[in-house]
């Protein structure tokens, strides 16, 4: 089982963002997540979801309000981790060593470049195609080694930007079953943006669900599914009760924002 989250590990409070003399993206946003959670978000197009993760992991400053992680300004912490929606792997490297990329702009040795590569292809299930190039891989294995190589700096948050929406159905709830279970073995906290909410319900034990213009937290739904979770879980009448309670507050900010 997935130990149950206890730390606060990141804090929003009151975050603004605005581009420039542009209109407010994010107003007054403000959450907390404790070590262990997976917290989604999820809300209409334009509402500042990958915003919000932007400004986590400190790509984007805040324009107000302040955001802490494990105590510290957003931006001066190391062991975070971004996988984006498209793969972004270098087409003249093999898939070895794109995952080594990473360690290798921190100028890790080659040896332990080496260990980590093979050691976070077993967890993702390409051992077997570690010297093969990006051409030669699905969509589903290219985004395996998207998530490998985000692992390979060993990553206490790790920042997911609808990774799998690219992905026909079928592939989707695979890398779903996954990514749980990577997380189950390395314990990592996770923000997850998708536009599904199967997905969802599926990955997390915490929802947030955004209005737009500008973004806000509308409301908040806990995931009391219990982990592991299986191709039984969405053949549960709880999962089912989940997916049609988020539906149903999405329909709702929707409407509210037309």
């Amino acid at each position: 089982m997935t130990q149950e989250p206890t730390s606060a590990i990141v804090e929003l409070k009151d975050v603004g963002k605005r581009y420039g003399d542009g209109p407010q993206i994010l107003d007054r946003v403000s959450f907390s997540a404790r070590s262990g959670d997976f917290i989604t978000l999820i809300g209409p197009s334009g509402c500042g979801k990958s915003t919000i993760l932007r400004l986590i992991c400190g790509l984007n400053p805040a324009s107000s309000g302040q955001i802490l992680v494990d105590g510290a300004a957003a931006g001066s912490v190391e062991d975070l981790s971004f996988v984006f929606q498209e793969p972004t792997l270098l087409p003249w490297l093999n898939v070895a060593r794109n995952v080594e990329l990473p360690q290798r702009i921190k100028g890790t040795g080659d040896a332990e470049r080496s260990r980590t590569a093979s050691r976070v292809l077993e967890l993702v299930g390409l051992s077997d195609r570690a010297d093969y190039y990006p051409r030669q891989l699905s969509g589903g294995q290219k985004m395996r080694v998207s998530i490998a190589r985000a692992l390979s700096v060993s990553p206490r948050i790790l920042l997911l930007d609808e990774p799998f929406g690219a992905l026909d159905e079928m592939t989707r709830d695979h890398l779903n079953e996954e990514l749980l279970g990577i997380r189950q073995q390395l314990g990592w906290t996770a923000f997850f943006v998708t536009h599904s909410v199967p997905e969802a319900v599926f990955l997390s034990n915490r929802i947030l669900i955004m209005s737009a213009n500008p973004g806000r937290i509308h409301d908040e739904v806990k995931v009391d599914l219990p982990y592991p979770r299986t191709v039984e879980t969405r053949a549960s009448e709880s999962y089912q009760r989940l997916v049609g309670e988020v539906s149903r507050i999405l329909r709702s900010v929707e409407d509210l924002s037309r």
